[in-house]
């Protein structure tokens, strides 16, 4: 369930660290979020969809990875990322 080319490029624009910028983790969690959100709304509707929770579950530990090397390696860029994506800890 990719993202509309529209929304993505909000998103890189709210979360870029530079002009350029696509690739930074602050961008890299916002599009995942984005995309976990939408997987998630659509699990409210197709509760036996079991294949795409396998594709979910494989987002948010790619996305967990991408938190844990901003909390060792910037712990403030980490806790503003958290604070901003409104995200749990």
């Amino acid at each position: 369930m990719p993202l509309a080319k529209a929304d993505k490029l909000t998103l890189i624009a709210q979360h870029k660290t530079h002009d350029k910028d696509t690739g930074s983790p602050e961008v890299q969690v916002a599009l995942l979020s984005k995309r976990i959100d939408a997987l998630t709304e659509h699990f409210k509707a197709h509760s036996k969809d079991h294949s795409s929770r396998r594709g979910l579950v494989k987002l948010l530990n790619q996305r967990r990875r991408h938190l844990n090397y901003l909390k060792i390696h910037a712990f403030e860029r980490y806790r503003a990322l958290i604070e901003k994506l409104g995200l749990r800890k």
